[in-house]
C-alpha cells in the first residue's frame, strides 16, 4: 500500500511540466540535479540549529543583553489559587466582569483582588525582555547569486537546470532554520499574530520542499532573498528597542518599513508573482505544480498585506505622536496600577459582607428630625 501511494504521489504530472519525466532529471555526465531525498538532511540540521540557538541564547545572547543594559521588569508572583488557576488554563486568560465576580465570590476575594491575580498571572507567561533580545539576535545568513536579480532567467532551460553546491547549502540551511522555528514555536514569544506566524512557517517549509523537488530553485531563491532582506532590519530594530535607544529604533523601523513595503508589496507581486503566473508557462502549458506553487505564493502575499496593515498602524501612531509605539503584535506587560482596577470603580468589601465607602445620610434619625424643626422655624420667622 505504501509503495502504491509513493508511486501515485510522485507522478510526473504533479511535479513537472508537460512532457517532462523524472528520468530527465537523473544525475549523469557530471550534471547534478536536485532530488527530493536530499532534503532529509534538513531534519538533523534543524535539530543542530535548535541546539545552537539554545546555546547562543544562554552563553552569548543573555550576557550580551545584560552588557547592553537590557533589564527585565520585576514581576510580582501570584498566590496559588486552584480555582483561578483552573479557569486561567481551561476557560481563558481574560475573563469578563460577570465571570470575575463569580470567581471572586467562590474564592472569597474582592473583584480588585481577582483582577490583580489574573493580570499578574498573564504577566508570568509573558517572556522577559532578555529572552526577546536573545531571539532577535540570532537570524540565518543567506547566500547571494548574481542571477537572482533577473527573474526571467529562472525559466531558462527549465527544468533542466543543474544544482549548484552553494544553492543546495543555502536551501538546506533555510529549510533547517524554518524547521527549527516550527519545533521551537510553542516555546517562543507568542505575539498577537501567532496564528499568522504558524501559517507563514508552514507555507515556507512547503514552498521550499516543493520548489527543491520540482527544481524551482531559482525562483525559490528569489522568494527567500526578498524575505531575508527586511527580516534582518526587523530583528535589529527589536534589539535596539529592548535596549531603549528610542531614536535609533525609530530610524531603523522607518528604514525597515520602506524595505518591507518595497520588497513585499512592490517587488513580490510585480516580479515574483508576475513571472510565476505568466513567464513560467510562456513555452509550456500549466500543470498541477504551477497552480499549487502559485497558490502558496498568493497565500504569502495575503500575509504580506496583513503585516503591512500592522506596520501602517504603527507608522500612523509615529506620525501622530512623534514617537514609535510598542510592537502592536506583542502583549504589553500589565502593571498593578491598571485602569481596570481603579479604586473608584469598586467599593471596599469588608469581612462581614458590608460595603465601605461614602454612604447617603439617613433621613429618619434624631439629627434629621432636629434639622427639620430648625428649618421650619427659620422659614416661619422669615
Amino acid at each position: 500500500m505504501l509503495s502504491s501511494f509513493n508511486e501515485w504521489f510522485w507522478q510526473d504530472r504533479f511535479w513537472l511540466p508537460p512532457n517532462v519525466t523524472w528520468t530527465e532529471l537523473e544525475d549523469r555526465d557530471g550534471r547534478v540535479y536536485p532530488h527530493p531525498q536530499d532534503l532529509l538532511a534538513a531534519l538533523p540540521l534543524a535539530l543542530v540549529l535548535l541546539a545552537m540557538r539554545l546555546a547562543f541564547e544562554r552563553f552569548i545572547g543573555l550576557p550580551l543583553s545584560r552588557w547592553l543594559g537590557v533589564r527585565d521588569q520585576t514581576r510580582r508572583q501570584v498566590k496559588p489559587n486552584a480555582t483561578l488557576e483552573k479557569h486561567f488554563l481551561t476557560e481563558g486568560h481574560r475573563p469578563k466582569e460577570p465571570q470575575l465576580s463569580l470567581l471572586a465570590a467562590q474564592c472569597g476575594l474582592t473583584l480588585r483582588q481577582t483582577q490583580r491575580w489574573f493580570r499578574r498571572r498573564r504577566n508570568q507567561d509573558r517572556p522577559q525582555l532578555t529572552k526577546k533580545f536573545c531571539e532577535a539576535s540570532l537570524t540565518p545568513v543567506s547566500l547571494q547569486e548574481s542571477w537572482l536579480w533577473a527573474p526571467v532567467m529562472c525559466w531558462d532551460r527549465y527544468p533542466n537546470q543543474t544544482l549548484k553546491p552553494s544553492l543546495y547549502w543555502w536551501y538546506l540551511l533555510e529549510l533547517g532554520f524554518y524547521l527549527s522555528l516550527l519545533i521551537r514555536l510553542p516555546f517562543d514569544v507568542k505575539r498577537k499574530d501567532f496564528k499568522e506566524q504558524v501559517i507563514h512557517h508552514f507555507v515556507a517549509v512547503i514552498l521550499m520542499t516543493f520548489s527543491y523537488s520540482a527544481n524551482l530553485l531559482r525562483i525559490g531563491s528569489l522568494v527567500l532573498l526578498l524575505h531575508d532582506s527586511s527580516d534582518y532590519l526587523l530583528e535589529a530594530c527589536k534589539m535596539v528597542n529592548y535596549m531603549q535607544y528610542q531614536q535609533v529604533c525609530d530610524a531603523l523601523f522607518l528604514i525597515f518599513s520602506l524595505v518591507f513595503f518595497y520588497t513585499r508589496l512592490v517587488l513580490f507581486p510585480t516580479q515574483i508573482l508576475y513571472t510565476t503566473y505568466y513567464e513560467s508557462i510562456s513555452n509550456r502549458g500549466p500543470f498541477f505544480g504551477y497552480y499549487f506553487f502559485n497558490g502558496l505564493l498568493m497565500l504569502l502575499q495575503l500575509l504580506h498585506v496583513f503585516w503591512s496593515c500592522l506596520i501602517l498602524r504603527m507608522l500612523y501612531s509615529f506620525m501622530k505622536k512623534g514617537q514609535m509605539e510598542k510592537d502592536i503584535r506583542s502583549d504589553v506587560e500589565e502593571s498593578d496600577s491598571s485602569e481596570e482596577e481603579a479604586a473608584a470603580q469598586e467599593p471596599l468589601q469588608l469581612k462581614n459582607g458590608a460595603v465601605g465607602g461614602p454612604r447617603p445620610a439617613p433621613t429618619d434619625g434624631p439629627r434629621s428630625r432636629v434639622a427639620g424643626r430648625l428649618t421650619n422655624r427659620h422659614t416661619t420667622a422669615t
